[in-house]
């Protein structure tokens, strides 16, 4: 089916609207709060602290561990049942894949950092949102990173390459396909690439090129997040 015109109303390449905050949860060794369109997502880091059991101990470095989670209000149809399950394990696997090239922890044998991702409102997108959240989170709590993750869905609605899906673009009756990506935008490394339905060699050869294009616009607003805090810091 022709897609022709997006639901609402932005070009095909286009972003919803962003916004990022670091340093959001006074507890946490580092936070982050990521928007964009209505999905927002808060990711706080804790550790590196001792791991137990202890055969799940790295003796090289910290493990990486991280929970994702979409509170039992934050979908704008159905209430999200609470606590963990299938869904959300599976993607906080990935999310913790993700970051294995760029995040360095071996400052931290046997230990764990921990990194705690709720998604307070939810209009497609989670999985990506809360990367590009927690990838501040991270880098506001000063672990040796590479680089900022940036991450964003992209695919086909109709028959037509977008990017970042929202809800409706999900649902669209003539059909979508979901490609959440994640990239290192110095080198274009993809440190996350994913595939929910089928889609021609040639549209996913688009659909990843103009992801890699809207993780660049990304990387913006991240790194803007994070110098609105450290200019504060020196105004402090």
């Amino acid at each position: 089916m022709k897609y022709t015109k997006r639901i609402d109303g932005r070009k095909f390449d286009e972003l919803r609207a962003m916004k990022a905050e670091v340093g959001v949860v006074k507890n946490a060794v580092g936070s982050a709060r990521f928007q964009i369109g209505k999905t927002v997502a808060i990711a706080a880091v804790y550790g590196p602290k001792d791991l137990f059991p202890k055969f799940l101990q790295k003796p090289q470095s910290a493990r990486l561990r991280c929970n994702y989670n979409m509170m039992a209000f934050s979908g704008s149809g159905e209430r999200v049942r609470p606590g963990a399950n299938r869904r959300s394990k599976e993607i906080s696997m990935v999310i913790e894949k993700a970051f294995e090239p760029v995040l360095d922890l071996s400052e931290f044998p046997k230990a764990v950092v921990d990194v705690y991702i709720e998604l307070i409102q939810t209009d497609a997108g989670t999985r990506c949102a809360g990367i590009c959240a927690a990838s501040l989170a991270l880098a506001d709590a000063g672990f040796d990173m590479k680089d900022l993750v940036c991450a964003v869905s992209c695919g086909l609605v109709g028959d037509q390459v977008v990017v970042d899906l929202d809800k409706p673009e999900e649902d669209f009756e003539g059909g979508a396909v979901d490609i959440p990506i994640a990239m290192l935008p110095r080198t274009g490394e993809i440190t996350l690439l994913q595939l929910d339905g089928e889609i021609s060699k040639e549209d996913l050869k688009k659909a990843i090129e103009a992801g890699k294009e809207a993780c660049k616009k990304i990387y913006e607003v991240q790194k803007a997040a994070l110098r609105a805090k450290y200019a504060q810091e020196v105004v402090a």
